[in-house]
């Protein structure tokens, strides 16, 4: 008992810790929806103020109709009691109308905050650094501002109206109270303290619960995924691994439903026990109440007031309590987003002065005694690795997975920083050129491309939505990338949707997605390009073809070509091959074949497997 007395008090102060956030999520209602919460508060405020003048009309009038059929129904007393009648009966309308527009306002905030959420969630995912998603905690942090707190500030902001509210009442009631007799308002405060108890102490049983599940529900939501979205179906029907991941959620689903279901068992007998324990405070006071209107000590009208001030006043001290905590609760959650959003970005623009604007780039790419490693990763991937590449050049980097070849390709973008060592363009450290400033001056076509869901036109105006470009302008990467094929088979050519997400959506296959990114790549015109496996999903002749038209492309620029393939390596000014991290062989296709070293044995295999008819003659 002492020691799950000593967790509790530990969750507590854990959480207490907390508070604090609640300014900041009302912060986020108001910077969403200024006009709309001031026009909410003032209606709360009505809204807490039309039961106090209910019941006191009420005891005014049961006060009226004893003293009417006391003295006969004479017409100034009925005129009374109709004038009693009509302002009760405009308070009631009035409490609909205000109870229906704060509805509407409250939907209206609602919308808007959880926009407002939403894009500040957006606007920290593209902020952060690649690096946070080597990170399962990343993942759990996004998981938790995406599934709690789009909804929780709403939640809060209801929770916050409701105590403004029910407070408001709560002080006019407490008034009442305590002039016609304080130990009655005692004993209010009395009948609702087992019920803060209880919600206290679940809200914080249940955050905490929240918090150990995340990881379980992410695995849950990946196998939802895997058995509802088309980049598994086929593998899991071929494999026969649908039950397998069927049986794999409902052991999860099972556990944690099964968790959540005694957790909420725990609760609701509680809550049982705390009203049961209010009702009988609450059936005292009454008693008492009872007795002395009996006596004739309390006329009908005060009974009245009484009754419906004490019933109003538990009711609405109850819900009072529900609010604070809800409001607790809610304001926890909240740390979720405000964890996610506290994530701190280390690739960020150099200081003012000593930040480089590039404008014009010979292209000369240096990599000076780099150290680089990913994260949490101990195994080093790239060590004390330089490799210059001259303006102008076409370079090829070869080598088995693993290498490090794409690794180069991040560390040029800067998306991530090396251990120990320098990135360079003309001689400047990438590190001193604003982030944004850098991307500028390189097109990359990646080896994995996303496959927008939108049209043609609009997939290759992703590559530089800056320029603005003209048709003729994507009918040249079109052309440049050799998917001017494909754009014409297609039903309504560069207005075509292309993806099954959409209505009327054309799916393509890897080798043409890969066209469509290669012509996104080649829109923009920027002194470096980087092409990652630029011809994997290609056939030898489309290969051919396409290295023709890259060659006059590239006229001018800076170009690496990551790749597998030699025959692709061989077009290229110069080759790297690179092993483990090193560069352990360079030259020129002829140059390297001489050598008879690793990347003349790779030529051989390859060219064995491939066929002697897809070789080159001048091979």
């Amino acid at each position: 008992m002492r020691e799950s007395t000593s967790i509790l008090k530990q969750k507590l102060r854990k959480a207490l810790g907390q508070l604090p956030l609640l300014p900041r999520g009302l912060a986020l209602a108001w910077d969403a929806a200024r006009p709309w919460t001031i026009a909410w508060l003032v209606l709360l405020l009505v809204e807490g103020l039309v039961p106090v003048g209910i019941v006191y009309f009420t005891k005014l009038l049961v006060d009226a109709l004893v003293a009417t059929i006391k003295n006969g129904a004479v017409w100034p007393q009925v005129r009374g009691v109709l004038i009693l009648v009509a302002l009760l009966g405009g308070l009631t309308l009035l409490a609909e109308v205000v109870r229906t527009a704060i509805g509407w306002i409250r939907t209206v905030q609602a919308e808007l905050l959880q926009d407002h959420i939403n894009d500040l969630i957006h606007a920290k995912s593209i902020a952060a650094d690649l690096a946070f998603y080597e990170f399962p905690e990343y993942y759990d942090h996004l998981h938790r501002a995406r599934s709690e707190a789009t909804y929780r500030p709403v939640a809060l902001l209801e929770n916050v109206g409701s105590l403004l509210q029910n407070g408001v009442t709560m002080v006019a009631m407490g008034a009442v109270l305590v002039v016609l007799g304080p130990w009655l308002a005692v004993a209010l405060l009395v009948s609702t303290l087992p019920a803060l108890w209880v919600a206290l102490h679940f809200n914080i049983v249940n955050y905490h619960w929240r918090q150990r599940v995340t990881a379980d529900e992410r695995r849950a939501w990946y196998y939802d995924r895997l058995l509802t979205q088309q980049e598994a179906a086929a593998e899991l029907r071929l494999f026969a691994l649908g039950d397998h991941f069927r049986s794999a959620y409902r052991a999860l689903r099972t556990r944690t439903r099964n968790e959540r279901i005694a957790l909420s068992r725990r609760e609701r007998i509680a809550e049982l026990g705390a009203a049961t324990l209010a009702l009988i405070v609450t059936g005292t006071a009454l008693g008492w109440i009872v007795w002395r209107t009996a006596h004739g000590r309390v006329t009908l009208g005060e009974l009245a007031l009484i009754y419906g001030a004490f019933y109003q006043g538990q009711r609405l001290l109850r819900s009072l309590l529900e609010s604070v905590g809800q409001l607790y609760s809610n304001s926890l959650f909240l740390g979720n987003l405000f964890e996610f959003l506290a994530l701190e970005a280390t690739v960020v623009d150099p200081p003012v002065e000593r930040a480089c604007i590039v404008d014009n780039l010979a292209g000369e790419i240096c990599f000076r005694r780099v150290t680089f490693r990913y994260p949490e990763s101990e195994r080093i991937t790239l060590e004390n690795f330089s490799l210059t590449i001259r303006a102008g050049q076409i370079a090829a980097i070869v080598g088995p997975n693993g290498a490090g070849k794409s690794t180069l390709t991040k560390l040029l973008c800067r998306f991530y920083d090396p251990e120990a060592g320098d990135v360079e363009l003309d001689g400047i450290n990438v590190r001193d050129i604003p982030v944004q400033n850098l991307h500028r001056l390189m097109t990359v076509l990646f080896q994995q491309p996303v496959h927008f869901n939108s049209t043609v036109k609009e997939n290759i105006e992703f590559g530089d939505l800056s320029l603005l470009p003209e048709r003729s302008e994507i009918e040249a990467a079109v052309r440049a990338a050799g998917a001017e094929g494909i754009v014409a088979r297609l039903p309504a050519g560069y207005d075509s949707l292309l993806g099954k997400w959409f209505v009327g959506g054309v799916e393509l296959s890897t080798g043409e997605w890969q066209r469509v990114a290669l012509a996104r790549a080649f829109l923009r015109r920027a002194p470096i390009m980087i092409l990652d496996e630029p011809t994997s999903a290609l056939d030898p002749w489309a290969e051919a073809d396409w290295l023709d038209r890259f060659r006059r492309l590239a006229a001018g620029r800076t170009a690496i070509i990551i790749t597998h393939r030699l025959t692709t390596a061989m077009h290229a000014d110069v080759i790297h091959v690179l092993e483990e991290g090193h560069i352990v062989e360079s030259g020129s296709h002829y140059q390297l074949l001489q050598r008879n070293g690793r990347y003349a044995d790779s030529w051989a295999k390859q060219t064995t497997a491939a066929g002697d008819d897809l070789v080159p003659a001048n091979s």
